[in-house]
């Protein structure tokens, strides 16, 4: 061998002989181990992110039921007090109705007696109207008499306090009317104090 031969560069005299593949393997090592630890890493973040996510989701879940339940109380509450402020104007009358019914029954029962006197015919003419301007005031409001008087018997709409037998009657028939019913609107207001044929 010659001189030249023999000897060795710079470069090669720093790396040792037959350590060379070792030498890579360990640096590779170094590189791959990172990105391995970086994976795993990666992989837990993933569950964490997945666990999340499903969690938000069931609160948006919860969340949206509870919307649609407040609004559908919302909703059940509004028809309703429309609905009680419909009723509540239908049926505003009711209480003048039933303080005033009392009055229309004591002038009808004035009424009634016919005088025999004919100095007083000119105010029992005056009663008449007042009378007449009474129930078309009431009627105006929704008031009407229930009509009883020949009628077959409705317990819906009469109170019968008592029966007779009648010829040529049949059972069932109202043959007399103590107290007049009234109804407002579909309202009864109270129901007409009758006798039936039995």
């Amino acid at each position: 061998m010659s001189k030249n031969q023999s000897k060795k560069t710079p470069d090669q005299a720093k790396k040792p002989e037959g350590k060379t593949f070792e030498n890579d393997r360990k640096a590779a090592a170094e590189v791959v181990e990172p990105e391995t630890v970086e994976a795993e890493a990666t992989a837990d973040d993933l569950d964490e992110t997945a666990r999340l996510i499903e969690s938000l989701q069931q609160e948006l879940a919860e969340s949206k039921n509870s919307l649609l339940r407040a609004y559908a109380d919302t909703d059940n509450t509004r028809k309703r007090l429309l609905k009680e402020t419909e009723q509540a104007k239908k049926y505003r009358f009711q209480s003048a109705a039933l303080e005033l019914l009392p009055i229309l029954d004591n002038l009808n029962r004035a009424l009634a007696a016919k005088p025999d006197n004919p100095e007083i015919e000119n105010f029992v003419k005056g009663f008449e109207m007042i009378q007449q301007q009474f129930v078309t005031a009431l009627t105006n409001e929704g008031v009407a008499e229930i009509e009883a008087e020949g009628k077959p018997f409705d317990p819906n709409f009469m109170q019968a306090l008592q029966t007779e037998k009648k010829e040529g009657v049949e059972p069932g028939i109202v043959t007399e009317v103590f107290q007049k019913g009234y109804k407002l609107k579909d309202r009864i207001l109270r129901p007409a104090l009758v006798k039936v044929s039995e």
